[in-house]
């Protein structure tokens, strides 16, 4: 795909306690801003062709269905609705969590949406004057609410968000 936008974080816990939240993908409302809810849509659970469906605030609902799995350091997620495509303004789109130790007792979180863009130009002028700057702090934002959670347990409140990302841009 032509276009990512990745942050990095790091979570204090060992990657196997950190391994055993990010497999469980029922989790993801707790921790990507803007979604409310996950369902589990195939008998699979974990692994490669488990498929889940979000959904956000504004009442819509994504697939997300694994197509890489390493067992114990992170996944691909493929984005798409339902047997449509990728949900616009993307062609194609996936989700990467990478897990790797970063230290004692620390795990180091990567985060990554690859995508291409739809509309041809048009898309292509979208991403570079606005898009580009919209998509990295969504991801930033995914790898702090992901931090939070994961070391307190507690799902990230939008007003937590706000103070997650003065804090990021603080410690950058």
């Amino acid at each position: 795909m032509k276009h990512e936008a990745t942050a990095r974080v790091v979570i204090n816990m060992p990657r196997e306690q950190a391994w055993d939240l990010l497999k469980n993908l029922s989790l993801a409302h707790h921790y990507v801003p803007n979604i409310i809810g996950t369902e589990i849509t195939t008998a699979k659970t974990e692994g490669v062709g488990a498929s889940r469906r979000v959904f956000q605030t504004s009442g819509k609902g994504m697939d997300e269905t694994v197509a890489e799995w390493n067992e114990g350091h992170g996944f691909l997620l493929r984005l798409h609705n339902k047997d449509k495509g990728a949900p616009p303004p993307f062609a194609k789109a996936a989700f990467r969590y990478r897990l790797d130790d970063a230290g004692h007792n620390s795990t180091a979180l990567t985060t990554s949406l690859m995508f291409d863009m739809r509309w041809g130009v048009l898309g292509r002028f979208l991403y570079k004057r606005v898009l580009h700057k919209v998509f990295r702090g969504v991801i930033r934002d995914v790898a702090v609410s992901m931090k939070q959670y994961y070391e307190t347990g507690e799902p990230v409140s939008p007003e937590q968000l706000k103070q997650l990302r003065i804090d990021a841009r603080q410690a950058a």
